[in-house]
């Protein structure tokens, strides 16, 4: 193993270990200072916190109002903003621009290459030189570990296992055999990819288990959360595809397929088969059944029963999940249920007085 990789940061032309003028924190941005751009920028955080020397960010006029009232030294603004009192970083999206510019001010740590003492590595297993492999990690047979790929410590990778260049796995991490992980992914502790699907066939007065003889395959780019679990497949393969977004306590079936840049926000849960087209919205709390089909750009509103196919660019809502629309018209129609009921309740008393009145001689 050689050195440690090089710190982009070191690169940078700064006045101190982290500060940077304005002037170029526009520039990284392609941004335009309004104002003294050799201002010394020192950190970045919000509003409410900042403080001198701190940049911070405004997307609207609230947002603005507060920046331009705290200490910060200057603010990333997308918009007509003007100020006299504050340096700006005029943007086109002010949100995107934070994101570009948190990792200047908070860069990752740098793991140093290398095989922790403290691992068991296989003879047949193939680390490359800048991988960092932490303490307590094991890498069975055939298991292929790429560029500057990072496991922080007490990772299982079972036989045959392939990560890509600049992967990261958080601790307790474990991939079962033949897992196939792409360039860039991130896995948070604790999660699980490629345990046995869920697959039981009714035989005999008992439920007889269907081995589970595929795998999982994690595209590039993908990022998976913590406490999540993602079967391999009955047969074939389990897809995750490339830029996907998994939050934590995520299960994703046996043969689930799903397109690229997905989002799967937390305790979402998929059942066998179903797949997913590019760019679908999942939101916290909802349930897909099995074997169905959700098309590309669709989404599913939070604590959703997905019990059909959904359309391209649908919005579906509520149990069973139905079209945004619909839903939201039953909701309405549910909340003046009490009202409709007292009514009711009226006009029944009504009809009984007349029934006696005319019943009367």
């Amino acid at each position: 193993m050689h050195g440690r990789r090089p710190s982009f940061i070191s690169d940078l032309p700064t006045l101190s270990a982290m500060t940077f003028t304005a002037a170029y924190i526009a520039e990284q941005l392609q941004g335009e200072v309004i104002g003294d751009g050799t201002v010394p920028l020192t950190g970045f955080t919000s509003a409410d916190r900042a403080g001198s020397g701190d940049l911070t960010f405004a997307e609207k006029d609230s947002f603005f109002a507060a920046a331009e009232a705290s200490a910060a030294a200057a603010i990333l603004v997308s918009g007509p903003f003007t100020s006299t009192t504050k340096v700006l970083i005029r943007v086109p999206n002010a949100r995107i621009a934070a994101a570009k510019v948190l990792p200047l001010f908070f860069p990752h740590e740098q793991a140093s290459p290398g095989i922790h003492p403290g691992a068991s590595v296989s003879p047949t297993a193939q680390v490359d030189i800048t991988a960092h492999i932490g303490p307590g990690c094991v890498l069975e047979a055939g298991v292929t570990i790429g560029a500057r790929s990072v496991l922080l410590g007490g990772n299982y990778l079972g036989r045959d296992c392939r990560l890509g260049d600049n992967v990261c796995l958080f601790p307790h991490v474990v991939l079962y055999a033949r897992t196939q992980v792409g360039h860039r992914v991130v896995i948070h502790a604790g999660t699980v990819i490629g345990s046995d699907g869920y697959g039981y066939v009714f035989d005999q007065g008992r439920h007889r288990k269907i081995p589970q003889v595929g795998n999982v395959i994690i595209e590039d780019d993908v990022e998976i959360g913590a406490n999540a679990a993602i079967d391999r497949a009955a047969l074939g393969s389990t897809i995750i595809g490339a830029g996907t977004k998994i939050d934590n306590l995520v299960h994703v079936a046996h043969n689930v397929v799903m397109g690229r840049h997905c989002l799967i926000m937390g305790q979402v849960g998929f059942a066998g088969s179903t797949q997913l087209g590019d760019y679908c919205v999942i939101a916290s709390q909802s349930g897909i059944a099995g074997h169905l089909k959700l098309g590309p750009q669709s989404t599913v509103g939070a604590k959703s029963g997905v019990m059909r196919d959904v359309a391209a660019k649908e919005t579906v809502l509520g149990i069973p999940a139905m079209p945004d629309k619909q839903a939201k018209r039953q909701w309405i129609a549910v909340q003046k249920l009490p009202e409709l009921m007292l009514r009711i309740r009226e006009i029944e008393k009504h009809v009984a007085e007349l029934q006696i009145t005319h019943a009367s001689p």
